[in-house]
């Protein structure tokens, strides 16, 4: 393989937003149970890089945190914000908020790093919505929650929406940092109006 070109620095800061707020959602999914704080930098680290770590391994990368202090460092900087910050500070339903961030942020950066690999674009596609999901995966299966497959409201229809669209935006020829800005907005509006509405897709009632 030719040595994929270095992206784009707007696209990295997006991969940085993703796994930030990933991680708080795992350190909040521990302030939930009320665990210790060796456990609060565990459910962050996990959740963190869940789903970048099984996109770099299927497209051939090496895994991204493996080689760098900076991503460890974000995961236990959210794990300690989490820690200290008041209980009475955590809304309710704040794990899903930062979940929602996430989620769209590293379906755009997930797409745009396999594209960069040489990945074809619906393999891309399909490694975008990968690294948005799999570590809110992890981060419910440790937390013993019902997974965000197992729930109504849409999740991974927001994160084909971000990674489908930065796929075609680029296909298209549009400027990494405007594909990725629309993908990520646009993803992160669906899913939500999926948290504050509802939406949900039809179930199978055969």
């Amino acid at each position: 393989m030719t040595p994929p070109t270095i992206l784009p620095d707007a696209l990295v800061m997006l991969d940085y937003v993703g796994i930030a707020v990933f991680a708080v959602s795992g350190a909040l999914a521990a302030a939930e149970r009320k665990l210790d704080f060796v456990t609060f930098v565990f459910f962050a680290v996990v959740t963190g890089v869940g789903g970048g770590t099984l996109r770099d391994l299927l497209i051939g990368a090496p895994v991204f945190w493996v080689n760098t202090n900076a991503t460890l460092l974000i995961c236990i900087g959210a794990a300690l914000g989490v820690w200290f910050l008041s209980r009475r500070a955590i809304a309710e339903r704040a794990v899903l908020w930062f979940d929602a961030i996430g989620m769209a942020a590293y379906a755009a950066y997930g797409a745009s790093k396999a594209l960069t690999y040489g990945v074809a674009p619906v393999p891309a596609f399909v490694m975008g919505v990968l690294t948005a999901c799999a570590g809110g995966i992890l981060r419910d299966v440790l937390a013993n929650e019902p997974t965000i497959l197992l729930r109504r409201e849409l999740y991974i229809t927001p994160a084909a929406l971000a990674s489908g669209l930065f796929v075609a935006f680029t296909v298209l020829g549009f400027p990494a940092f405007l594909a990725a800005s629309i993908a990520a907005l646009a993803g992160f509006v669906l899913r939500a109006l999926a948290i504050t509405r509802r939406l949900t897709l039809p179930l199978y009632n055969r």
